[in-house]
C-alpha cells in the first residue's frame, strides 16, 4: 500500500481572504497519494475540533484506502464563519466538491440550483423514516446527516446534591431548584448566546404539534403566512424571558457566551448546576476534567414532564456544479456506511440516524435515550418548514437577553418571516 502524507495546516486570515473568501481559523487536512494520476476531492466542514477532525481522518483515510485513485483535502472553519464562507464560494463558482450545511443555508443553495440530488446512494432505505421525513423534497434528496444531535440541561450532580436538590424532571420542579440557588447568590443556569434559549423556545412551542403529528399541517400554514411564527413561539420564549428576569440566567453574561466554548468554561468551574448547550459537548466537558460528575438530561419544560430537541446534523451535500461529481458521490457514499456514521455519531455523544437497534448511543447521553426513543421530541429545524428558523431564533433569543421586552421581539421575528417569504 502506498505511502501517504497527513499534513495539517492552518491558512491565515490573509490568504483565506484573498483565495477562498473565509476568515481566520481554518483548518486544512490534505491526504495525498504520491499517484499523481489521482482525482482530488475538496469537502469543507465546521467540525474543527481536534477530536472531530481525527474521526474524519480516519475516514478519509479508510475511503482513500479502498479507492486508490482519490486524494481528499479537507478545511474546516469554526462557527459562524463557516457558513459565510460557504455562501461566498458557492457564489463565486468555487464551491467545494463536498460540504456540510444546516437547515438555513440548505434552503438558499436548494433555491439556487446548488446542490445535488443525493437520492441514488444505497445508504438511504437505511435511514429512519423521521430522517427520511427530513431529507426527501419532491422524490430528491440534497442532503444526507450523518448524526442526530440533541440539545439538553446539564445537571451538576455533585453540586445537586450537596444542596439537597435532585434532577428537576418538569417545568415547576426546574423552577423550584433554581429559585432554591438564587436565593443562595448563585445563578442557577449558564446560557450561551446562540443555542441554549432558542432550542428551548422551539422546543416547548411545536411539542404539541409534534404530538398530534401536524408539523406537515402546520409549516405549510406558517410557510404561507397563514400562521405566523409567534403564534407558536411566544408560549417558549415567555419562559426565557421569565427566566432572565428572574436571575435565573445572567442576560448580560449570556450575551457574550459563545457555544460549546465560553459556556463549557464557565460550567466547569462548578459553580452553577446547569447549563443549557448541545448534548454533543459532553465528551468535551469530560476532556476537560471537571472535578464533579455531570449528566446530560432532556429540556425539563413541560408542566408534566421533559422533551427533547434533535436536529438531523453533520448534513453532507455535493455541489451540484463540481467537475468531480462522480468522485463526490462515491465519497458521500463510503462517509455515510454504518460503521462510519456509527463510530461519526459516538465521537459527537449524538444518535445514530440510521435503523437498527443494536446502536448503542455513547455514554454521555444516555439520559436522553428514554426521551429520545419515546418520541417525546421536537426537530429544531424542520424541512418542512421553509423559514430560516435557526438563524431567527437566535437573533430573538439575544434580543430578549439585551432587555427587549417579548412582544417586541415576536413582532420583529413576525417581520423578518414575512420578509423571508418574499420572492
Amino acid at each position: 500500500m502506498k505511502k501517504r502524507m497527513i499534513a495539517l495546516l492552518i491558512l491565515s486570515a490573509f490568504i483565506l481572504c484573498v483565495l477562498s473568501g473565509c476568515k481566520e481559523n481554518s483548518r486544512v487536512v490534505n491526504y495525498e497519494g504520491q499517484d499523481r494520476e489521482t482525482t482530488t476531492i475538496t469537502f469543507f466542514g465546521n467540525k474543527y475540533e481536534p477530536e472531530n477532525v481525527m474521526v474524519i481522518e480516519e475516514i478519509i483515510s479508510g475511503f482513500m484506502t479502498e479507492n486508490p485513485g482519490f486524494r481528499v483535502s479537507y478545511e474546516s472553519l469554526k462557527g459562524s464563519e463557516y457558513f459565510d464562507a460557504l455562501r461566498k464560494r458557492m457564489a463565486s463558482g468555487k464551491g467545494n466538491d463536498v460540504f456540510m450545511v444546516n437547515h438555513d443555508i440548505l434552503l438558499e443553495l436548494q433555491h439556487k440550483r446548488q446542490v445535488a440530488d443525493l437520492s441514488s446512494l444505497s445508504v438511504i432505505p437505511e435511514y429512519t423514516g423521521q430522517m427520511r421525513s427530513q431529507m426527501e423534497q419532491n422524490g430528491k434528496i440534497y442532503r444526507v446527516p450523518t448524526t442526530v444531535s440533541a440539545f439538553g440541561l446539564y445537571c451538576n450532580m455533585d453540586l445537586l446534591r450537596e444542596h439537597g436538590q435532585e434532577v428537576p424532571q418538569n417545568l415547576g420542579e426546574w423552577e423550584a431548584v433554581c429559585s432554591y440557588f438564587k436565593n443562595r447568590g448563585i445563578t442557577p443556569v449558564i446560557a450561551n448566546n446562540d443555542i441554549s434559549l432558542k432550542t428551548l423556545a422551539i422546543g416547548y412551542g411545536f411539542y404539541s404539534v409534534y404530538q398530534e403529528e401536524r408539523q406537515a399541517e402546520v409549516f405549510d400554514q406558517i410557510n404561507r403566512g397563514e400562521e405566523t411564527l409567534s403564534g407558536y413561539l411566544s408560549s417558549g420564549f415567555s419562559i426565557v424571558e421569565s427566566f432572565i428576569r428572574k436571575g435565573f440566567i445572567d442576560g448580560e453574561k449570556a450575551l457574550d457566551t459563545k457555544k460549546t466554548s465560553d459556556d463549557l468554561e464557565e460550567f466547569i468551574k462548578g459553580e452553577s448546576p446547569f447549563m443549557l448547550t448541545g448534548a454533543w459537548a459532553a465528551g468535551r466537558v469530560s476532556a476537560m476534567q471537571p472535578e464533579f460528575g455531570f449528566e446530560v438530561h432532556p429540556l425539563p419544560v413541560l408542566e408534566d414532564g421533559s422533551l427533547l430537541v434533535i436536529n438531523p446534523d453533520t448534513k453532507l451535500s455535493v455541489n451540484a456544479g463540481s467537475r468531480h461529481i462522480d468522485a463526490a458521490m462515491k465519497f458521500v457514499e463510503y462517509f455515510t456506511r454504518a460503521e462510519n456514521i456509527q463510530k461519526f455519531a459516538d465521537q459527537q455523544s449524538s444518535f445514530n440516524p440510521l435503523q437498527g437497534e443494536d446502536q448503542a448511543p455513547a455514554q454521555e447521553i444516555l439520559p436522553l435515550v428514554s426521551c429520545y426513543k419515546s418520541g417525546r421530541t421536537v426537530i429544531g429545524t424542520d424541512a418542512l418548514l421553509d423559514l430560516p428558523i435557526w438563524e431567527l431564533t437566535a437573533e430573538a433569543s439575544q434580543r430578549l437577553l439585551a432587555g427587549e421586552a417579548l412582544d417586541t421581539v415576536m413582532d420583529w421575528i413576525d417581520l423578518q418571516a414575512e420578509e423571508d417569504r418574499m420572492p
